[in-house]
């Protein structure tokens, strides 16, 4: 689908919908979604923040077990962003750990209207553990995967494009690189803010749905 053929979706419009603990617990599966995932310290909240220029949107807790929700905003009736539980809390048992890293595998691999993954990254701790495993997720479920390289403000520009080109390099060397494209981010600074918008409305776009059942209902015409 070209770009002048998707809709701008404003996300300033995002308004809180439900928290959720399980899968099942989610809305309706239908419609389009994305997710946010990082690490705990990725500046996750901070970039959902401002791309909805809502400062007290997704907040961060300091009591690790009031961030295992599954969040969900609303952009429209049929359009929501989704923000997953911050891994790599270390306050947390490991048995809990264990039982939300099988909550957010199964996440990934079975909701249907998920269309793609955000996945955070401080740029200056890249591809940790749990960002491969998040990935190798993703792979496995052909969910594209827009890499934010979060916090690009604390480097000049020169060493901010470098790490990024590394990321890029390594994601290749462990195949890991299908469907998955990689940015500069600054919160604060709102950098890369319109490259993330675009790739929100690629995916958030309900023209191929659209398209779809016009298709269907053609075919049953003839």
């Amino acid at each position: 689908m070209s770009e002048s053929n998707v809709e701008r979706i404003n996300f300033r419009r995002a308004e809180f919908l439900i928290s959720a603990p399980t899968l099942a617990e989610c809305p309706e599966d239908s419609g389009a979604e994305v997710a946010f995932a990082g690490r705990s310290n990725a500046g996750k909240s901070s970039a959902i923040n401002a791309l909805t220029d809502n400062g007290k949107l997704a907040r961060t807790s300091k009591t690790p077990g009031r961030t295992q929700l599954i969040n969900f905003f609303r952009l429209s009736e049929q359009q929501r962003l989704v923000d997953l539980p911050g891994y790599g809390y270390a306050k947390v048992a490991r048995s809990m750990k264990d039982e939300w890293q099988r909550h957010l595998a199964f996440y990934l691999e079975q909701r249907h209207c998920l269309k793609g993954l955000v996945l955070l990254m401080d740029i200056r701790q890249p591809l940790k553990e749990f960002d491969l495993q998040m990935l190798s997720w993703a792979t496995t479920s052909g969910l594209p995967t827009h890499i934010l390289l979060t916090k690009a403000d604390k480097l000049k520009n020169g060493p901010a494009n470098n790490a990024r080109f590394a990321v890029e390099k390594e994601l290749k060397a462990l195949e890991l690189d299908r469907n998955v494209t990689v940015q500069i981010f600054s919160a604060p600074k709102r950098k890369g803010l319109d490259k993330l918008e675009r790739q929100l409305n690629q995916w958030l776009s309900l023209a191929d749905a659209t398209e779809a059942d016009d298709t269907e209902l053609e075919g049953g015409d003839s």
